[in-house]
């Protein structure tokens, strides 16, 4: 894994590094503000327009990256690229304008008007607009208030605002001799959207025919939805992974939902487990049998892949356990090898707990509960306890799925009593 982050945040790198040499070929040195003022509004812009390809590159969902990388780091790279390319854009349109004020010898207002008769500059200056408006919803502040279809539907005005600006961009000086370069790249990224997120999805859904069989109670919320269907071999979802579900029944169908898998996948049946708390986990619970899905997937790079060590530790927390269960029966390990913590409010908070002590009792496997509040005076997840419980810490491959913030307090554990950070594997969406 490491190498394939290396090798993508190289490539992204060193696609930067080609369109700041593209500009610097063809700049023209000049003392003038308006030349000032026109080369600072090529270099953001030609770095603007390369960072929505990356933007989009990232969420593209090429199975060989979503798998190398992993999806939650992809999801951050996302997040804090995009924050820098509204900046070069905004940079862009402020350079652009104060340098054709100057050389014109006009107001910024009568610039302004002037440029936006451009048709080419107005479509840009609309993408600018949904550029921000999608900036704006993603903000932490903003993003916790606002319902999750509304900030999808705001997030695929990308799109439109890639294709607004395109045409702006083949017309500026700076790309008049590599074109050709631009195109293609935008044409590729196009590709892979266009396959990845739009034809494998529909090919998957009629190929595979997926409809729930079976949604089942676990515990307190939380429940688990047995799905059946056609060639699931095909999938090649590996325990630890996840799909993005959508479920075609009233008020479910129009948001894809990820969840892990719960177990293997067996035969022409696939299961997943969900806390219902929020409005489409609630709903799921009310899924009746039947109801075709769509999944899209796998994704995800919370594998068997990652492992280095022979001993693994895996690290659990509330319905964290998703994955952690389907790991837990697949990891290969002789007895002993393999240890499971499960971490939880109280005992009636634990789900799929007799399948657990069965593959526990099968592979000879520890298994230990981990009860309590998570403001108790004693944490079972402090250096001190995660050494007495599992020996020779420091030498085992630890697994980790949990809430953000006890996840991030057990990583931070985790370094402490000696385990090397490259041996923590873990998957969080919090950013």
């Amino acid at each position: 894994m490491r190498d394939a982050v290396v090798r993508v945040r190289g490539g992204m790198l060193g696609g930067a590094g080609v369109v700041t040499l593209l500009w610097a070929a063809q700049v023209r040195p000049s003392a003038r503000p308006d030349a000032l003022f026109a080369t600072a509004a090529h270099l953001s812009g030609l770095l603007a327009g390369y960072g929505v390809l990356v933007l989009l590159f990232l969420m593209a969902r090429v199975p060989a990256v979503e798998h190398g990388v992993g999806a939650d780091r992809l999801a951050r790279w996302h997040a804090f690229g995009g924050r820098y390319v509204l900046l070069l854009v905004f940079g862009h349109g402020l350079f652009a304008l104060l340098g054709y004020a100057v050389h014109e010898g006009t107001d910024v207002v009568s610039a302004a008007s002037e440029l936006l008769g451009y048709p080419a500059l107005a479509a840009a200056a609309a993408g600018t607009v949904l550029l921000a408006a999608v900036g704006v919803t993603s903000a932490r502040a903003v993003r916790r208030r606002v319902p999750h279809e509304t900030w999808r539907g705001v997030h695929l005005f990308v799109y439109l605002a890639a294709a607004l600006a395109f045409g702006h961009q083949l017309a500026g000086p700076d790309l008049a001799a590599a074109g050709w370069f631009w195109a293609l790249a935008h044409t590729v990224v196009a590709v892979l959207l266009i396959w990845y997120r739009g034809v494998v999805p529909v090919r998957q859904a009629l190929r595979h025919a997926l409809r729930v069989a079976d949604v089942r109670v676990e515990g307190p919320g939380v429940v688990s939805v047995v799905m059946c269907g056609q060639h699931l071999a095909e999938l090649r979802a590996e325990p630890g992974q996840f799909l993005r579900w959508r479920f075609l029944q009233r008020r479910l169908w129009h948001t894809a939902l990820p969840f892990s898998l719960s177990a293997p996948v067996r035969g022409n049946a696939l299961r997943i487990t969900v806390k219902g708390l929020g409005g489409h986990s609630r709903r799921i619970r009310r899924l009746r049998p039947g109801t075709r899905v769509l999944a899209t997937g796998p994704f995800g790079a919370l594998t068997a892949a990652r492992r280095t060590r022979p001993k693994v530790l895996l690290i659990a927390g509330g319905v964290g356990i998703t994955p952690m269960r389907a790991l837990f029966e697949t990891l290969p390990g002789g007895p002993g090898d393999i240890t499971l913590l499960y971490r939880a409010g109280a005992e009636e908070h634990l789900v799929l707990r007799s399948e657990l002590e069965a593959i526990a009792a099968e592979r000879q496997a520890g298994l230990h509960y981990l009860l309590g509040p998570s403001g108790a005076a004693y944490d079972p997840l402090a250096p001190q306890a995660l050494a007495a419980l599992v020996p020779d810490l420091a030498e085992h491959d630890v697994y980790l799925c949990g809430p953000p913030g006890m996840a991030e307090a057990t990583r931070a554990a985790l370094l402490r009593a000696g385990v090397p950070a490259g041996r923590i594997h873990s998957e969080c969406f919090s950013f």
